[in-house]
């Protein structure tokens, strides 16, 4: 049982880095910030749940902390970067359009005429 134990835990974690590396990346390569935020604020959340559930699985006795952790985050993680993006969008930071963007789309968020 304890090599499961182990294996998922790995597992856990090596999905936890490919998520915070996904995130790193998104932030790096994203135009503006509210496309950055949108990629680490998801991937970011999801790594630590990963490798909280690595850590409840690996230390005795952390079940009930651990599941306090992941419930904690999946509530204050949306309000958090719904608080920074209204933030941004407050202090008029303008969103990147893309020259891909339709043009119903553009004309329906009214960024353009």
């Amino acid at each position: 049982m304890q090599i499961i134990s182990q294996w998922i835990s790995l597992l856990a974690i090596l999905t936890a880095t490919f998520f915070s590396i996904s995130g790193v990346i998104g932030f790096l390569r994203l135009p503006d910030v509210y496309t950055r935020l949108h990629a680490t604020g998801k991937v970011g959340i999801f790594g630590v749940i990963l490798l909280t559930v690595a850590a409840i699985l690996q230390i005795p006795g952390s079940v009930g902390k651990g599941l306090l952790l992941i419930i904690i985050l999946f509530i204050s993680g949306p309000a958090v970067a719904q608080a920074i993006a209204n933030t941004a969008y407050q202090m008029g930071i303008p969103a990147v359009v893309s020259e891909h963007a339709d043009s119903h789309q553009i004309n329906h968020q009214g960024l353009e005429d």
